[in-house]
């Protein structure tokens, strides 16, 4: 608990790019993802500094409910389930502009299961830290200007957004939801043609030297 409190104190004062309104667009790419299990808990969720009271129940409504709107869009050949526990909360009190107006946040855990394995694709949870995203409502501090009904959401939603970062990044790095090789990012493959580009230069080099250089052991011998 005091290790969450450290953390959301160094948050107060921070804001977030996350933009999770692109719902409207097609999804990125997950492969052979389709979304089986949404299970959202919050057994030890601890409330921060300078926060609004919201019980468990509301955080795990308000998390199951973005990240439905978010992973249910994917429709691959294979479930996987999120499993995801709430462990903090700030949401934002009215304060002084710009001064003392606290940042809205949430931390949670990540857990991804193969439904066809029935095993963890990750041993050790991914700890998903949220902060509110900046806007005209938010720029005064969000306790002034949203409800708590509102906060939850917004939160929720970058929260879901951020969760799907992951898992595009787990899908090129380790090759989840059917990822190969082929589909990571290019970046020692571009690297191996320009070491092989540098390496033929001297033998281009070479083959280009006026064949006066060769008369050399010519001009010994006949000494």
């Amino acid at each position: 608990m005091l290790r969450l409190i450290a953390l959301f104190s160094l948050l107060l004062g921070v804001v977030a790019c996350t933009n999770p309104n692109d719902l409207d667009k097609a999804p990125v790419p997950l492969g052979d993802f389709k979304l089986g299990y949404n299970v959202v808990v919050a057994p030890n969720i601890t409330k921060g500094p300078a926060s609004r009271d919201a019980s468990k129940e509301e955080w795990i409504t308000a998390m199951k409910k973005a990240v439905d709107a978010r992973f249910s869009r994917y429709d691959g050949d294979k479930l996987y389930h999120l499993a995801i526990s709430l462990e903090g909360y700030v949401l934002a009190v009215p304060g002084v502009p710009l001064i003392a107006s606290p940042k809205s946040a949430l931390i949670l855990n990540v857990t991804a299961w193969d439904d066809a394995e029935g095993k963890k694709l990750n041993e050790k949870p991914e700890q998903v830290t949220v902060i509110e995203s900046f806007s005209g409502e938010t720029v005064l501090g969000s306790g002034l200007t949203q409800s708590k009904e509102k906060q939850m959401q917004n939160l929720s939603r970058n929260a879901a957004k951020l969760i799907q970062n992951w898992l595009v990044r787990q899908k090129y790095q380790e090759g989840w939801f059917g990822g190969t090789a082929a589909d990571r990012k290019p970046a020692k493959a571009v690297a191996a043609p320009k070491a092989a580009a540098n390496a033929a230069k001297p033998a281009r080099a070479a083959a280009a030297t006026p064949a006066a250089a060769p008369t050399a052991p010519s001009a010994v011998s006949g000494s």
